[in-house]
């Protein structure tokens, strides 16, 4: 404990006063600690001791917990903080950059949903907490929004509705701003949480077709797959179903599952990387 913290009164108000007087805050910005009670004696009375320190800010306690939390999890590195306007934006700093990530950005969605919620805690409002490494956010902003352009140019391709992987909701909310200005689609999610996904529908689409999954599963029309069958089953254009070149529909479907498309046995998600707290809810 910090000595230069430590005040003395002869009774407690006048110590905490002292106390706020000398480090120039209010009551409300300082956590106060009695370290020992003043007491009449025969001759004279001892004086009343406070600690008083001043409160972290919301950004510093979720600092802290990230510098706690690289420790735990035996990882170089520590937070720093970039922006507290309108939401506090943390940088995490580490030669381990790839650990502190993770599989498309789940350990760093973790950090960030955490910290998130230590910074909000005792605030009445809600503020975003934004945590990145190594510009990891921008770069999957960046992809998102490519995969947003090419999902576009395949439903007006083959005017069927495309069917996006399961994502949450910021993820989902860049598909959506993405493609909100293309006169050729237009975008809505479907299904539920976790499974919510975005499907772009082509103007002048069947209402009701099922649509295509954007890659993977089979597509009837143009047979824009057919290569990928092809290559699978040994050059022959057949499925492992039946021999006759029928689409197996155990392997595609029209509509997605949580765990990702299946490709050779092995499970595949494509996009479904939970971004941490948005703040926010997208229909």
């Amino acid at each position: 404990m910090e000595e230069e913290n430590v005040f003395f009164g002869k009774t407690e108000e006048e110590a905490i006063q002292n106390a706020l007087m000398a480090l120039t805050l209010t009551r409300d910005e300082v956590d106060i600690t009695i370290l020992e009670e003043g007491k009449k004696k025969l001759f004279g009375s001892t004086k009343w001791k406070v600690s008083v320190t001043p409160k972290k800010s919301d950004s510093e306690r979720a600092i802290k917990f990230i510098d706690g939390l690289m420790k735990i999890l035996g990882v170089e590195g520590e937070g720093e903080l970039v922006s507290e306007d309108d939401s506090i934006k943390i940088e995490i700093k580490t030669p381990s950059s790839a650990k502190v990530i993770g599989k498309r950005g789940d350990v760093l969605d973790a950090i960030q949903c955490l910290a998130g919620a230590v910074a909000n805690i005792g605030r009445d409002e809600y503020k975003k907490v934004v945590v990145d490494c190594e510009n990891y956010r921008v770069q999957r902003e960046e992809t998102l929004v490519n995969l947003a352009m090419k999902v576009a140019a395949k439903a007006k391709e083959t005017g069927r509705k495309v069917i996006l992987e399961p994502m949450n909701p910021y993820e989902r909310r860049i598909i959506h701003s993405a493609l909100v200005d293309n006169a050729d689609v237009k975008t809505s999610s479907e299904g539920k949480e976790p499974a919510r996904y975005v499907v772009v529908i082509p103007e002048g689409a069947d209402p009701a077709d099922r649509g295509i999954r954007y890659g993977g599963g089979h597509d009837n029309h143009k047979n824009f797959d057919r290569n990928r069958d092809n290559r699978r089953n040994g050059g022959r254009g057949r499925d492992s179903r039946d021999g006759r070149g029928r689409n197996d529909r155990r392997s595609g479907g029209s509509r997605p599952s949580s765990g990702g498309a299946k490709r050779g046995g092995k499970k595949e998600i494509i996009f479904g990387t939970f971004l941490g707290n948005s703040g926010k809810t997208e229909e």
